[in-house]
């Protein structure tokens, strides 16, 4: 099913999925949905190189109940869309492994559904699911899709398949990135270009995209007339 929190779940590292997860945001936040993008990658971080300035509190904090949702949440703002915000994970070891404790999970599971009280969408990059924070993060969502690049697809998304159902979890799609067909992909996600957003009508992925928001969440986006999303950030 479809809904309005979402996990995006890479079966492998490096498939693409914190850009996917981050430009599906833009991409509902520019049609006009306040959409919050949590980062459940405590290893990577990779959610937080696109915070410009510091990060005070992340999710890790959060989870630890160091702090309140709102602290952790860092705007992007759009002219002329909804809010975009997004909670990254930007810790030092000793805080992350904290992080990934049950308890903590819990919390990150707590602290989604806080979101999804505030945002009309809440979606979480998250790795593949071999800790709690990725369990909580599924468990919290109310759709998962897996993410794995074409390369990798066809032995990676069987074996995340298995390890979604070992936790009581079932994917509701299979994006593939870096291709244009896959007989893995419920929907296929073309290369992003480094210096254009995938979210930009004339960018080669954006109906890839468009489609990804369109069976993963609630959310039916037309497609916007003005420029791409990342070009209309505001610093």
């Amino acid at each position: 099913m479809n809904g309005t929190t979402a996990a995006f779940v890479g079966a492998t590292g490096g498939a693409g999925t914190t850009r996917l997860t981050l430009e599906c945001g833009h991409l509902l936040a520019s049609a006009g949905h306040d959409t919050a993008v949590f980062d459940a990658a405590y290893a990577t971080q990779g959610l937080a190189d696109h915070v410009s300035g510091r990060i005070d509190t992340d999710v890790t904090a959060l989870c630890l109940g160091d702090e309140r949702l709102e602290a952790a949440l860092y705007d992007q703002q759009l002219q002329g869309a909804g809010r975009l915000a997004v909670c990254p994970a930007r810790a030092p070891f000793e805080r992350f492994a904290r992080a990934k404790r049950p308890e903590a999970a819990e919390a990150f599971e707590d602290q989604v559904d806080a979101a999804a009280r505030q945002f009309d969408y809440v979606l979480v990059d998250t790795p593949p699911v071999a800790g709690n924070q990725a369990v909580a993060a599924v468990n919290a969502a109310e759709a998962v899709a897996v993410v794995c690049d074409a390369d990798r697809a066809a032995d990676a998304v069987p074996r995340m398949r298995d390890r979604l159902a070992d936790v009581g979890a079932e994917p509701d799609a299979t994006v593939v990135t870096h291709a244009t067909a896959h007989e893995e992909g419920d929907v296929t996600v073309p290369p992003f270009e480094a210096d254009k957003p995938g979210s930009d009508e004339d960018a080669p992925g954006y109906p890839a995209l468009v489609d990804v928001v369109n069976t993963v969440t609630e959310a039916s986006v037309p497609e916007p007339e003005a420029e791409g999303v990342l070009d209309r950030l505001v610093p």
